[in-house]
C-alpha cells in the first residue's frame, strides 16, 4: 500500500508505514461502532450471569463479537464502495480514496468473521458462533445487499442486525436463548429508527446523491420527524419491559424513563425547530441514550 501526497500539480507516491496501514485497516472495522455492539453484548452478559460473568466466557466473547462486528463493517464498506465515493461523508473511506485496494479490504472482512466463528465456536459455544455470524450476515447480506439501496425499510428490518449482539452475549453465559434477551434486542431495534433518521436529516443530500431511499429521501423530512418522534414513543415503552418482565428493577426503570422521555423531548423539538442544529442535537442524544440506557442496566444488576 502507498501514500499519495499532493504537492503542487505533481502527485508523488511514498510508501505507508506499518502503523500507518495499521491504521487504515482499523478504520476499515469502524472501531466506534464495534465498541458500542461490543458494549451491548457485555451488558447482555452482565444481565444473563446476573454479575460479572466468568473471564473464561468474557474475553472469548469479547475478541469473537470484535471480529465479527469489525468484518462485517469490512465487507460492508467493499460493497458500498461505489456508493461512498459519491457521498462527501464517506468519499475519504479506505477503499473510495484508494487507500485500501477492494480485493484486500474483502479478504480481510472475511478473515474477521472467519476468525471470529472459530474462536466463539471453539471457546464460547456453537450457538453464540452462530448468532455471530448470522449478525454478520444479517449486516451484509440482508441490509446491505438487499435493503439498503432498494427500500425506505431498510433501517426498519436492518435495525436487526445492530441488535443481534445482545444475543451473543446472553447465549455465552447460558448457552440457550429465551425471552429475556429479546426484549434487549427489541430495544435496540426500536431505537435504531430515530438514531438513524436523524443521522439521515443531517446528511439527506449525501443520500440523495447516492440514490439512497433512506426515509428522509423516499418520503420526505416532515414524515421523517414525525416517525422519528412514533419510534421514540415507541422505544419509551418497549425500554419499560425489563421491569414488568423481572429482568431488571427500580434504578433501571427510573433511567429508563427519564431517557426515554428526553427523546420524546428532542423528537418535539426536531418537529417545532425544522434545521439541522436541532437535528444534530437529536442525534447526539440517540447516541448518548443507547450507551447510559445500557449502563444503567450493568448498575441495576451490581446494585440490587
Amino acid at each position: 500500500m502507498a501514500t499519495t501526497i499532493q504537492s503542487g500539480t505533481q502527485l508523488t507516491t511514498q510508501p505507508a508505514g506499518v502503523s500507518t496501514r495499521l491504521r487504515t485497516y482499523m478504520e476499515l472495522a469502524k472501531l466506534r461502532i464495534v465498541l458500542l455492539l461490543l458494549f451491548t453484548t457485555v451488558v447482555a452478559m452482565v444481565v444473563a450471569a446476573d454479575g460479572i460473568p466468568q473471564l473464561t466466557v468474557l474475553l472469548p466473547t469479547i475478541i469473537g463479537g470484535a471480529l465479527s462486528a469489525g468484518g462485517a463493517s469490512v465487507i460492508n464498506q467493499y460493497i458500498d464502495r461505489d456508493m461512498d465515493g459519491r457521498m462527501s461523508r464517506t468519499a475519504r473511506r479506505p477503499i473510495p480514496s484508494g487507500r485500501v485496494a477492494p480485493v484486500n479490504a474483502l479478504l480481510f472482512g472475511l478473515g474477521l468473521i472467519a476468525w471470529s466463528t472459530l474462536i466463539l465456536w471453539v471457546l464460547v459455544n456453537p450457538l453464540t458462533s452462530m448468532l455471530a455470524l448470522g449478525g454478520a450476515i444479517y449486516y451484509v447480506v440482508i441490509y446491505t445487499m438487499l435493503l439498503k439501496r432498494n427500500t425506505v425499510l431498510n433501517i426498519l428490518i436492518g435495525g436487526g442486525a445492530g441488535a443481534m449482539p445482545v444475543l451473543v452475549g446472553w447465549a455465552a453465559v447460558t448457552g440457550t436463548l429465551s425471552y429475556e434477551p429479546f426484549i434487549l434486542f427489541a430495544i435496540i431495534f426500536y431505537w435504531t429508527p430515530p438514531h438513524s433518521w436523524a443521522l439521515a436529516l443531517l446528511v439527506n443530500s449525501d443520500y440523495a446523491r447516492a440514490k439512497v431511499p433512506m426515509m428522509p429521501v423516499a418520503r420526505g423530512e416532515e414524515v421523517t420527524r414525525q416517525q422519528i418522534l412514533w419510534y421514540s414513543v415507541q422505544l419509551l415503552i418497549v425500554s419499560l419491559l425489563p421491569v414488568p418482565f423481572g429482568i431488571l428493577g427500580a434504578i433501571y426503570f427510573l433511567a429508563a424513563a427519564g431517557l426515554g422521555l428526553g427523546l420524546i423531548w428532542h423528537a418535539l423539538r426536531l418537529m417545532k425547530l425544522k434545521d439541522g442544529a436541532t437535528a444534530r442535537k437529536t442525534y447526539k442524544y440517540s447516541t448518548m441514550y443507547l450507551a447510559y440506557l445500557f449502563l444503567v442496566m450493568i448498575l441495576d444488576v451490581l446494585i440490587l
